[in-house]
Parts: C-alpha cells; structure tokens; sequence
C-alpha cells in the first residue's frame, strides 16, 4: 500500500439536477445511499437537496482511504445511479487526509 494510501479520503461538493431529471434523481438516491453507506470502508456518505437552491443536491463523504474510494468509483459505476446521473454536472474536491 502506497503511503497516499493511509490517509482518510474526503469529498465535498454538489450534482446540479436539471428539472426535468429530478424526480428521477430523487427516487433513486436513497439506494444510493444505502448502498454507498454499506460499503467497506465509508465513514460517512450523505446526499442532500438543497432547500434554497432548486436541483442542487450537496454531497459529502469519507472513506478511511484511498482503496475503499476507489473501489466505491467502480461500483457506482455499475449502478442505476450512474446510469440514471449520467452527464449531469458536478463539481467536487477531493482531499486527503
């Protein structure tokens, strides 16, 4: 394992939903959720709508490092998730710890 490795992995930022796409954003994040919270090494996952802004949903995670990030971006690339978000912006930064 790498020494980047080691460190806590921290995301923070937000998935701007056209109208159009919301109600399908919205049935399908809580298995998202679900799904990303049950994974090994997530230390806390929330997706949440903005209440002033329209379709804007924060996102904020924690995985305990760099592998069990990573492996959390390969799965949700198998997902209805990543089909149903599939060319919606997002704007994230990624740190570590």
């Amino acid at each position: 394992m790498a020494p980047e490795d080691n460190g806590k992995v921290s995301l923070k930022g937000r998935i701007t939903v056209p109208s159009d796409r919301l109600e399908q954003v919205r049935a399908a994040l809580p298995d998202h959720i679900a799904l990303t919270r049950a994974e090994p090494g997530c230390l806390s996952f929330e997706v949440a709508e903005d209440a002033d802004i329209p379709g804007q949903f924060n996102v904020s995670e924690v995985f305990e490092n760099q592998a069990a990030f990573d492996a959390h971006q390969e799965r949700t690339k198998e997902s209805a998730w990543f089909e149903i978000t599939q060319g919606i912006p997002r704007e994230y930064s990624i740190t570590s710890e």
